[in-house]
């Protein structure tokens, strides 16, 4: 196969359940999807992996297995691992993307060094200067999602980064949200100008003088009660304020379900009406699940780098390979790379910002 857009490298060892829920979701999104839908580049250990593909006559009909002896665990430090990588999976998968063989790889390992090293191998495209942890969270409003980041990449960041985050989250919400110019926020601890540090006044007063140059809809500052409430679609933040939103989502979600099964169990009430919402309940498993958003991409790099969760089963593994496939398809980067040329003069001026700090 040689196109390079329907190619997508897997990690095969990262995570805690590989590599048995990588081939089981390879496995459901193939039978989902059709096997002419995507190919796939596995790599791992080849000897496990082949006795597996036993079980899964779909993948082993859609794949190519490449050997890859060492593994990258959970608890690997960056400093530790990236100069001894070359043999690993998840770096042989990366550089798979980098050689042009694939347009995006799927990786359930450890997410620091994922990062590292993606970011180390394909380098940030021209004109963005920090790739950012970037998904989809519930939000409450229907069926749609919000989009957030970033979520863990970069603990500080200034006045340029940050701008660069709102055209990456635009983009993103557009071609994998179906957002047509979306409502762009900036997270903070209250929606009056004066609120929030300096870095945040300062870049809000340039957005707001150039709210009509914008090619999103920027709504200035939001909270955190905001973000799952459905007033903005974009959430543009810090990584480290942005992972804190981001596991309070997810723990939030899992509360709900947590305290729904056991009202459930203690009422025989609750058992009768589950008949008449069983309908409600699907809906609600379905936004509150994290599997259903199963992957966080490293947006702003010279192609798809994408994290599913560590304790990721078969079907959490399918919804991501799902993800990758629809972003390798989109045309996300010459997006990026109009939308940054038609912002130069905004970016030009918020640069003059970070420099006088």
């Amino acid at each position: 196969m040689t196109d390079a857009k329907r190619v997508i490298s897997i990690d095969a060892m990262g995570g805690d359940n590989a590599p048995a829920a990588v081939m089981g979701g390879m496995n459901q999104f193939l039978y989902q999807y059709g096997e002419d839908s995507v190919f796939f580049r596995v790599f791992g250990k080849e000897q496990i992996l082949r006795s597996m593909l036993k079980k899964f006559p779909r993948v082993a009909r859609n794949c190519e297995i490449i050997n890859a002896d060492e593994v990258i665990s959970a608890s690997d430090k960056v400093r530790d691992v990236i100069r001894h990588a070359q043999n690993t999976s998840m770096y042989m998968a990366i550089k798979d993307v980098r050689e042009g063989n694939s347009s995006a790889v799927v990786s359930a390992g450890n997410t620091g060094v994922l990062m590292a090293l993606s970011k180390l191998a394909l380098k940030t495209v021209d004109g963005i200067s920090r790739p950012a942890i970037t998904t989809m969270l519930p939000s409450g409003n229907g069926d749609s999602r919000v989009v957030g980041l970033d979520l863990g990449a970069n603990v500080q960041c200034d006045e340029e980064i940050l701008f660069d985050f709102s055209i990456l989250g635009s983009v993103y919400a557009e071609i994998i949200g179906g957002m047509k110019r979306p409502k762009v926020g900036i997270l903070n601890i209250g929606e009056e100008e004066t609120k929030g540090s300096e870095t945040l006044q300062r870049l809000n007063k340039v957005l707001t003088a150039h709210i009509n140059e914008l090619p999103y809809e920027y709504i200035g500052f939001v909270e955190g009660n905001d973000v799952t409430a459905g007033k903005v679609q974009v959430v543009v933040t810090d990584g480290f304020t942005g992972n804190v939103m981001l596991k309070t989502v997810e723990g939030t979600a899992k509360m709900i379900s947590r305290v729904v099964k056991e009202n459930y169990k203690k009422s025989l009430l609750a058992i009768l009406g589950t008949f008449f919402l069983i309908h409600l309940f699907k809906r609600l498993k379905h936004k509150i699940d994290p599997r259903s958003y199963a992957g966080a991409v490293f947006l702003g790099l010279n192609g798809f780098s994408i994290k599913t969760h560590g304790n990721s089963d078969a079907l959490a593994w399918s919804h991501a390979l799902e993800y990758a496939a629809n972003l390798s398809k989109s045309d996300f980067y010459g997006k990026i790379r109009e939308r940054t040329t038609a912002l130069s003069k905004i970016k030009k001026e918020i640069q003059k910002l970070s420099d006088k700090e």
